[in-house]
């Protein structure tokens, strides 16, 4: 009985509701969130590839559903996490060799990563649409 007024002032493990949510930390749950939706991404890739591989019928299937827009809206956001997991990694490279773990050099990667994923992938797809309508 002694012990329990010791358990009872220990501290509890941190979690959402003591912590404030601060952009580093969104940034990590981003990156695992892109990386788990890609392996989504790359099924949906091997979908395709199966069906080339299995004819004109499934192929035309596969092609129906990607210009619907589920399927676009689905490619757009695997684009996206793609991107966006390619420069979270960029960033953690960067700090592997030392460099930018300092507080501003943080946020302006957090940044830049937020701001280039979304403007790179939006430049893909605008080119994309570009090179379609030129053929």
């Amino acid at each position: 009985m002694g012990n329990a007024k010791l358990e009872a002032e220990r501290p509890l493990s941190p979690h959402l509701q003591i912590y404030r949510p601060m952009l580093t930390m969104m940034m990590s749950i981003a990156h695992r969130i892109s990386g788990a939706s890609l392996a989504v991404g790359f099924l949906l890739l091997a979908w395709w590839l199966v069906a080339i591989s299995a004819g004109p019928e499934p192929y035309a299937h596969v092609s129906h559903f990607f210009a619907s827009i589920p399927g676009r809206a689905l490619l757009f956001l695997f684009s996206w996490a793609l991107i966006h997991h390619m420069l979270g990694g960029i960033r953690h490279l960067i700090w592997d060799t030392g460099h930018g773990l300092d507080k501003v050099s943080i946020e302006i990667f957090a940044w830049a990563t937020i701001i280039g994923s979304t403007t790179l992938t939006v430049l893909l797809w605008i080119v994309g649409y570009w090179l379609r309508a030129a053929h």
